[in-house]
């Protein structure tokens, strides 16, 4: 299980400290898929990086004893002087992954072809979208996070990793943050909202999508 406890965010700005969110709790079980709804602006992003440990909350806690992916396709944390290859041989160390097999995982599904061996600065913001979904996979999780990202690369590619996650890896749990409602009806078991600077869970979809619908147009 992942649980957050009370966990808060806040930045400073010139006109003081500014609060994405504070006090969201929740907790997400082995298999489980959570959507978290919320209007462009609301924070979904930010979440969704504390939860991957991209950054650390101003309050509050996240524990569990689930293995937790980056937000995929995520290319943030890469080298960009390394090239495609060496950054991924970088993370199966950390990960204790095979490298060669994780190469051949990565290869086949990002379709990089010899920009594999290319610095990361060369690649266009795409690629680098790519490569950071099939180092995802290749590393494999207990619990995926999931910003949007089934807008990378044209429809073809789009429906392969959909199949590469939500068919393959269907016993793995998800935390989906979308402003796509009929998204998370389709991939998630229950929803809730970020709005207001808080979140707001719903065990009923309906009431989730009711909820977010009033909030989006407030």
């Amino acid at each position: 299980m992942i649980s957050l406890e009370n966990i808060s965010k806040s930045y400073p700005t010139r006109t003081g400290r500014h609060w994405v969110f504070r006090d969201v709790s929740f907790s997400i079980g082995r298999g489980e898929k959570i959507g978290i709804l919320g209007r462009n602006g609301a924070g979904k992003s930010t979440l969704i990086r504390l939860i991957g440990g991209i950054e650390q909350p101003s309050g509050g806690r996240i524990s569990g004893d689930m293995s937790i992916s980056w937000p995929l396709a995520f290319s943030g944390a890469f080298q960009h002087s390394l090239t495609g290859l060496d950054n991924l041989k970088f993370i199966c160390r950390i990960y204790d992954k095979d490298p060669v097999e994780a190469a051949e995982a990565v290869e086949e599904f990002a379709e990089l072809g010899s920009f594999m061996k290319e610095p990361i600065k060369t690649y266009s913001a795409g690629m680098r979208a790519r490569l950071g979904f099939g180092i995802s996979l290749a590393v494999d999780f207990d619990c995926f996070l999931i910003d949007e990202i089934v807008a990378v690369g044209d429809k073809r590619f789009q429906e392969k990793c959909a199949e590469e996650l939500f068919v393959k890896r269907a016993d793995r749990a998800m935390i989906i943050v979308s402003h796509n409602d009929a998204f998370v009806r389709q991939r998630c078991d229950r929803a809730a909202v970020l709005a207001n600077n808080t979140l707001t869970e719903f065990e009923d979809m309906d009431e989730a999508y009711s909820f977010y619908r009033a909030n989006e147009r407030a």
